[in-house]
């Protein structure tokens, strides 16, 4: 054939070729970052005389995270025999079950500084704190335990601007913090009626393990301005019980919770007279609806028993509760109940029994929250609840000693 009729050729099929065999260098370059990507990382620690409470002399430590899919047997293959990994799978379940591991979650080997290099100890993190260790030393031994934790008192303070919820996160504080911030003052300040401008203080304890902050462990005493008034919180530990109450020593737990849900708005409020939005007809509206996305948990205002759980025509998935003689309340436009929730069912104080919805008569998610004294509708909001007991009189010197501790510290704090 002539060479000059194949050239034309070859300068079609010369880049072709080019341009494949670059695609399958880059296909290759990806599967091998895959590949180091799926291989767990080794994590490098300072030299320690003792780790999971485990002496440490000659002997060596490495660390990792299990990978995704990984199990016992991919971690231990290389170092114990099958059966000893069967044996662990199949006997020690009632400590730990490993298939239970989670990905991502550390590890350890301790194994002889020597020439075997065995495996003594293999170590893996249930949590933050608790762990559990497979002894290979002598025969084998499984055991749970815990990394000591250490504790820092600190303190925090903020104007509201928003919301809790958007206050610290605008001020990088944990947002664990501003939950139990609401759960201090969730029977005596409404969150959901707060304004800018209104403020708090904190001293509460961080807790640290190998000095790495990993949550908050209590808060010992609050202070909240809101409006016009200041609520204080101390906590007080007693008979192995422990509760907030304020600076007189009257308990800041109150018969019914604040409001039945957290971290929403507030969409229509009790009236006499309201434009339905469905119906388009001007009507009271006795309750107060809660906006808040479908899912959200709804709590039971305080202790009682079921009387209602089902659909309700335009209330859509509804639950009333019976609190006692006087008091009753009800929670409307559900997207669903929570397990066991049923007429007769005694509910606590607190209690998730349902979920917010648009369900009935509804032109989106929210809770259509009730309350009904003597069987007369009454605004939630204006809601007065009587106070649990009071710190015990024999005790009232030493809470009083806790409170000229706290009290002036929460006051020095600048905002």
């Amino acid at each position: 054939m002539n060479r000059l009729k194949l050239t034309p050729r070859l300068w079609i099929i010369l880049p072709a070729m080019a341009c494949i065999f670059i695609l399958l260098i880059i296909f290759g370059l990806i599967l091998f970052k895959q590949k180091i990507k799926d291989i767990p990382p080794v994590i490098n620690e300072p030299p320690r005389s003792e780790a999971y409470n485990i002496k440490l002399e000659n002997r060596g430590i490495a660390y990792s995270k299990t990978g995704n899919n990984q199990n016992l047997s991919d971690i231990l293959a290389p170092y114990i025999s099958a059966g000893l990994i069967d044996k662990i799978a199949n006997s020690t379940a009632d400590i730990f079950d490993v298939r239970k591991m989670h990905s991502g979650n550390a590890y350890a080997r301790i194994t002889a500084n020597d020439s075997t290099h065995r495996l003594l100890y293999f170590i893996y993190e249930i949590s933050s704190i608790e762990f559990v260790v497979y002894d290979f030393c002598d025969s084998l031994k499984v055991y749970r335990d815990k990394k000591k934790v250490k504790v820092a008192v600190k303190t925090a303070s903020g104007q509201i601007s928003g919301s809790l919820w958007r206050t610290f996160e605008s001020l990088d504080l944990n947002i664990s913090l501003a939950l139990d911030i609401s759960e201090v003052f969730a029977w005596t300040v409404d969150f959901y009626g707060l304004q800018n401008g209104d403020s708090f203080k904190v001293i509460y304890e961080e807790m640290y393990v190998d000095g790495r902050m990993i949550g908050i462990d209590k808060i010992l005493s609050a202070y909240f301005h809101t409006g016009t008034r200041d609520y204080y919180a101390f906590l007080w530990e007693g008979k192995g019980k422990k509760a907030y109450f304020d600076e007189n020593g009257q308990s800041l737990q109150r018969s019914f919770l604040k409001a039945p849900l957290r971290f929403s708005r507030i969409s229509s409020r009790f009236t006499g007279s309201r434009m339905h939005p469905i119906l388009r007809i001007a009507r009271p509206h006795f309750g107060v609806d809660y906006a808040a996305p479908s899912g959200t948990p709804v709590e039971a205002l305080g202790e009682g028993k079921v009387t209602e759980a089902g659909w309700k025509g335009g209330y859509g998935r509804f639950i009333a509760i019976r609190h006692n003689s006087v008091y009753a309340t009800s929670y409307a436009h559900l997207s669903g109940y929570a397990k066991n929730i049923s007429p007769g069912v005694h509910v606590s104080q607190g209690q998730v029994i349902g979920y917010v919805g648009s369900s009935g008569l509804s032109t989106g998610p929210h809770l259509d929250f009730r309350v009904y004294r003597n069987g007369s509708p009454i605004d939630p909001l204006h809601l007065e609840s009587p106070p649990s007991e009071p710190v015990p009189a024999s005790f009232m010197p030493q809470y009083k000693t806790l409170v000229s501790r706290y009290k002036p510290q929460l006051d020095a704090i600048k905002l």
